[in-house]
């Protein structure tokens, strides 16, 4: 490259870095203290549109707040930080705003909304069944609140589908733990998890699994009584599963069928769910 080509270069990225550092010294510029919190409001939702990502909205949000703490602008700009927060994925920064937002203005027509960010910043941080469960209670928790305080709001659709699949998870953190106790011969530790899928979320989509693994324990046990009644319960509730076909297979080869014979805890889930009372 010639000399004559180099500072040709050199000339070129001096302009664009100048160019830049003119916007950026723009922006930084703007009396916001001389503006109405209306025009402050809409620079943040400009942000937010072109630049999701950035604090920039946040900021602008925040700054409607602190120049006109008591307007309806400052209220609409409080769960407006709470928005950005969350789509930032700054997820306790979202909680606070949403928290402060319902603590400030309980019965406002934005406290659904609000609510909802709170819940979703728990639930979005439900990323593997692996992961400690104290989150996923905590997005239980509050998504229970949207649905029970605020039904007929546009949010509690979503938020009962994502209380569905937020207990899913619990009940896959349970059968995860209860097979690999069961892969390890822990029968009895085994059982106690798969039982707790059984009684606390048989809504879910594990129930079948937990059903026919309590099949495999008890028979490991020998203890055929409960091994016969857990089929029968999974025979009864979901006979299309290829868990029952499973669990049917297991007991039939050792000249035992799906009956309810136990006297334990198992007897009561049967007698549930023959009065219906169980799923």
């Amino acid at each position: 490259m010639t000399g004559r080509a180099k500072r040709a270069r050199l000339i070129g990225a001096v302009l664009v870095v100048a160019v830049l550092t003119g916007c950026a010294s723009r922006e930084s510029q703007i009396n916001l203290e001389s503006m109405e919190a209306k025009d402050i409001f809409a620079l943040g939702e400009r942000a937010l549109e072109t630049s999701p990502r950035q604090p920039t909205a946040s900021r602008y949000f925040a700054e409607v707040e602190r120049l006109y703490p008591y307007s309806e602008w400052a209220k609409r700009s409080v769960v407006m930080q709470a928005f950005a927060e969350h789509k930032r994925k700054n997820y306790e920064e979202a909680r606070a705003a949403a928290q402060r937002y319902l603590d400030l203005y309980p019965g406002d027509e934005d406290a659904a909304w609000a609510q909802y960010i709170l819940a979703i910043s728990y639930y979005d941080q439900i990323d593997e069944v692996g992961r400690d469960q104290g989150l996923t209670f905590q997005a239980l928790q509050a998504l229970r609140v949207v649905i029970e305080q605020y039904p007929d709001s546009e949010y509690a659709k979503s938020a009962m589908l994502k209380f569905d699949l937020a207990f899913d998870h619990l009940a896959a953190k349970e059968m995860e733990i209860g097979r690999y106790y069961l892969r390890g011969g822990h029968y009895a530790a085994a059982i106690n998890r798969f039982r707790v899928v059984v009684e606390q979320f048989q809504t879910t989509t594990h129930t079948p699994e937990a059903l026919h693994r309590l099949v495999e324990c008890y028979l490991a046990l020998g203890l055929t009584d409960d091994a016969q009644t857990a089929a029968a319960i999974l025979g009864h509730n979901f006979k299309g599963s290829p868990f029952y076909d499973d669990s049917y297979r297991l007991l039939t080869g050792k000249g035992l069928n799906p009956e309810a014979r136990s006297q334990g805890w198992l007897r009561t889930v049967w007698r549930q769910s023959i009065q219906g009372k169980w799923l």
